[in-house]
């Protein structure tokens, strides 16, 4: 019991504390996640646990489209449109309930990740 609220408690200050570029870096990292979770849970016919994952990996992209500032120029309207596909094709994944679908769209969402990664990284070198 005490290490579940601990954790809960990390957890809850690791989000409060974090920078956005932390903040990004751990939506992104989530995606990835659920979206395993997703496949795992469609290979197994696992209705539900799909469903409820690929619905988290879809709410974070659509954290991600509502925190991006259209104003940075022509990539954020390029990254835009990459996790509107992204959604779209969650969608479709979500209604079709396949794996193979979803096996196909995992290496976009891990190259969001990755890029978002790799950005944090050169800026934090960069200060």
């Amino acid at each position: 019991m005490y290490g579940n609220n601990a954790l809960n408690v990390y957890k809850n200050n690791s989000v409060n504390y974090a920078s956005k570029e932390q903040l990004l870096l751990m939506l992104v990292d989530g995606a990835v996640k659920f979206a395993k979770m997703a496949k795992q849970a469609l290979e197994d016919k696992n209705v539900i646990e799909s469903h409820k994952n690929l619905v988290k990996v879809q709410d974070i992209f659509t954290e991600l489209m509502i925190s991006l500032d259209k104003n940075a120029g022509d990539w954020a309207n390029q990254i835009y449109k990459v996790y509107d596909f992204i959604k779209t094709r969650l969608f479709e994944i979500n209604l079709k309930k396949d794996a193979e679908m979803l096996e196909e769209l995992m290496p976009v969402i891990e190259d969001v990740r990755d890029i978002w990664h790799e950005a944090y990284e050169i800026s934090r070198k960069s200060r």
